[in-house]
């Protein structure tokens, strides 16, 4: 469903669900990919069979860009935001279909995404925010956002 044609959420104030995860993909994430506290929402809909024959499923509830989310504000108590971390990839990659890329400029997609997620989040709610470092570095992030995040976890080379 587009979110923009109608469906929970919409305007703010009818949503029923606790929890918006906008860049949903293959809601790898989730050990429960169906759970129902979850609006799952991203730019795209569809299944691909990779080179290496895996099929992905990209099958959100909402057809959604993280950067307008048509979200009422304050409609979520918690909302994940698990953006695209890479900028360079295959076109035809497992990486770049699964998890998408970001595009050229994506330090507007971050900062955009971020402040789209802070708006549709509660008062005193909690967002997650997940990030891996293989292409940019957290502290990248970090300026692109201007806010520190209470915790994190680094691993591999740059963990030091």
């Amino acid at each position: 469903m587009d979110c923009r044609t109608g469906g929970a959420g919409i305007g703010g104030g009818d949503v029923t669900k606790r929890i918006l995860d906008p860049c949903c993909g293959g809601r790898m994430f989730w050990f429960d990919k169906d759970n129902p506290d979850v609006d799952f929402c991203d730019i795209r809909r569809e299944t691909l069979t990779c080179c290496d024959g895996r099929t992905v499923v990209i099958d959100p509830d909402y057809i959604a860009d993280v950067t307008n989310l048509p979200f009422g504000d304050e409609s979520y108590y918690m909302v994940v935001f698990d953006p695209p971390h890479l900028i360079h990839a295959g076109e035809q990659s497992y990486m770049r279909q699964k998890y998408g890329i970001l595009p050229e400029h994506w330090q507007e997609t971050i900062r955009q995404g971020f402040a789209e997620c802070m708006r549709v989040l509660k008062r005193n709610g909690v967002l997650i925010f997940k990030w891996n470092e293989t292409q940019i570095p957290t502290r990248e992030i970090i300026k692109v956002i201007g806010r520190q995040p209470l915790f994190g976890h680094r691993s591999g080379v740059r963990s030091g």
